[in-house]
């Protein structure tokens, strides 16, 4: 005796008659009857949205803050700084700039740190002398505006004066490579 489907939505009963015509019965039965559904209407058009195109602004890139000699920078945690300001964290290279230009200093800092951070030497020493002005010498001056230039400011993670007599040394400690 054959079922007939009981509290099928209208939705199920097509889907049944859909199927059901793709099996063959077995022999000696029939297909079931299976009432069409009524043909809906077509339904209204969709509205076609509006494709506004907005040229995306490209980010920008992320700029390292300057860098100031002897001020905490942001990324280092309070106890690697400590140990960095006060000369507990020894420097793996030295280079000493008195005594040159300063275009020939700043050309062998720039060679000196690029080698440094390629080699993963974690903190250097660089000693630009006191100088004789007022301010100190020139490449004691120009060391800061040396160290937040776009070819260096990436390289460079913080410094500082080993020792406050001693403002004729910088210590920096360069960035991990990637």
């Amino acid at each position: 005796m054959a079922r007939r489907p009981r509290g099928l939505t209208e939705k199920e009963r097509q889907d049944w008659a859909l199927f059901a015509r793709l099996i063959r019965p077995l022999a000696g039965k029939s297909l079931p009857v299976v009432a069409e559904a009524p043909v809906q209407a077509a339904p209204p058009p969709a509205v076609e949205p509006i494709h506004v195109h907005i040229k995306p602004s490209k980010p920008e890139p992320i700029r390292p803050v300057a860098l100031h000699v002897g001020v905490h920078p942001g990324g280092l945690d309070n106890s690697s700084w400590n140990k960095f300001r006060s000369g507990k964290l020894p420097s793996m290279r030295t280079i000493d700039l008195h005594g040159r230009t300063v275009q020939r200093a700043y050309h062998a800092l720039h060679q000196f740190l690029i080698d440094a951070h390629a080699d993963h030497v974690r903190c250097v020493e660089v000693i630009t002398g006191r100088g004789a002005g007022e301010n100190g010498g020139a490449i004691r001056r120009e060391l800061p505006i040396w160290l937040n230039l776009p070819s260096l400011r990436p390289l460079v993670l913080a410094a500082t004066h080993p020792h406050p007599s001693n403002p004729g040394s910088v210590r920096l400690l360069l960035r991990r490579p990637r």
